[in-house]
């Protein structure tokens, strides 16, 4: 298997449902990633060390995923210099508005770049994007989706 790439933490178990779509555009690209499910209020610890970790062997690329109160992106910045992509969970009585402020809203020096509510697919595209700044494969296979989806719409 190839090195890790990209590791995906998510607060709770039930935010997999909508993170499957980050593996599912990983996997499609032919990326390494581990999905590990870490909370950054109820196991801070873990978190850090999964990080810690994941840097350790070359990991390029983290995607936090969380919902209500979503510190996770935040805390990860805080432990490592590589890119942080924060996707916020439609969860609680406010649907994902309270994480999408709560990851998108970094103090300054701590950059997470975020995607939509729920938008897990765009988050996995945006690590391959990432990783084809240093991978002509990566590359060309980012071109060649471009192409098909322009190709649906204008066949459609």
């Amino acid at each position: 298997m190839e090195p890790l790439q990209v590791l995906i933490l998510m607060g709770s178990k039930s935010d997999m449902k909508v993170m499957e779509k980050t593996e599912a555009v990983l996997d499609g690209f032919g990326v390494a990633y581990k999905t590990l499910i870490r909370s950054a209020h109820r196991t801070p610890e873990a978190t850090i060390e999964a990080v810690m970790d994941a840097d350790a062997v070359g990991c390029k690329v983290f995607v936090c995923a969380a919902g209500m109160a979503a510190h996770l992106a935040g805390v990860v910045c805080s432990k490592t210099v590589k890119p942080v992509i924060g996707v916020p969970i439609a969860a609680g009585p406010m649907q994902g508005e309270d994480a999408l402020h709560s990851t998108v809203m970094m103090p300054p020096g701590l950059p997470v770049a975020t995607v939509g509510i729920n938008a897990a697919k765009n988050a996995g595209l945006l690590a391959v994007q990432m990783l084809a700044q240093t991978d002509e494969r990566l590359t060309r296979l980012l071109k060649d989706d471009r192409a098909a989806q322009a190709e649906a719409i204008l066949s459609a």
